[in-house]
């Protein structure tokens, strides 16, 4: 593995993490309210929507990256406790020194594997989890083994019945990939949307997919304005287009799953010194 922190040229004090060429996350160390890749955005007006504006929560990220999420949460949430798990222990340690965490943030970091450490986590966490974030990546490819229902079951035990689960899936033409996890999904929460850009979902390019779940009706009233509105527009995708979306996809199992289809070379990796 290969890190790099690229500084972005547009906006002081900003920073990219590429791993192996492909860029991971973005920090703005100055303003971590601020989020800069679409699907990260995506998922941040997810966890906005949670609970009350300021409120602290119960978070549980999977896949560190450097921790934009929970830097997030931590300037719009104060106090509140979060555990990222992350399988690269010396990708946490380089990102710890390069892009150091805020002062006061409750961010406590578990080494291992997602689902491995998912299965091991306290009893006392069980039910307790307000937002479990699903961003796991290996390379640029989703493992097969987080993606089954099985593994989702798994997440479930520990949210809270009013709990948000949200997946970044990455996909191609076809979004087949995509409307398999969607299907997953329904298979194990009662209420599933999707956020998407309306060229992904006219399966004309590869891009993020994220999938919002919960055993609860989602709070989403106000979430078609917010993605409307960002600088890359998406559109909530629920209801009868969501079952329409899915069509017969298959639910994925442990013994079916696979892993994300690869982008193209040319979507994600970056040169040394162009991040910006």
């Amino acid at each position: 593995m290969r890190a790099v922190v690229e500084a972005d040229r547009h906006q002081p004090g900003a920073f990219t993490l590429v791993v192996d060429g492909t860029p991971q996350s973005h920090v703005a160390l100055d303003d971590p309210t601020y989020l800069a890749f679409e699907y990260v955005r995506r998922i941040g007006h997810g966890i906005d929507l949670v609970a009350p504006d300021g409120e602290a929560i119960t978070a549980l990220h999977l896949g560190g990256g450097a921790f934009t999420l929970p830097r997030y949460v931590a300037a719009t949430r104060p106090g509140s406790r979060q555990q990222v798990v992350e399988l690269e222990s010396e990708l946490v340690d380089f990102v710890r020194e390069q892009l150091p965490f805020p002062q006061g943030a409750q961010i406590r970091v578990r080494h291992g594997d997602a689902r491995e450490v998912l299965a091991k986590l306290p009893h006392g966490l069980r039910g307790t989890v307000d937002v479990l974030v699903v961003d796991v990546f290996s390379g640029a490819r989703t493992p097969a083994h987080v993606t089954s229902v099985e593994f989702y079951t798994l997440a479930s035990a520990l949210m809270k019945e009013t709990g948000i689960l949200a997946a970044n899936v990455a996909d191609g033409a076809g979004l087949a990939f995509a409307r398999s996890q969607a299907a997953t999904l329904s298979a194990v929460f009662a209420h599933v949307a999707v956020v998407v850009d309306p060229q992904v979902l006219k399966s004309r390019r590869f891009g993020n997919v994220v999938m919002f779940a919960s055993d609860a009706p989602l709070p989403f009233e106000r979430m078609p304005r917010l993605v409307a509105s960002d600088p890359t527009p998406a559109k909530v995708v629920d209801g009868r287009e969501l079952k329409a979306f899915i069509a017969s996809a298959p639910v994925v199992t442990d013994q079916t799953a696979m892993p994300s289809p690869p982008p193209a070379r040319s979507i994600f990796q970056v040169k040394p010194g162009s991040v910006g």
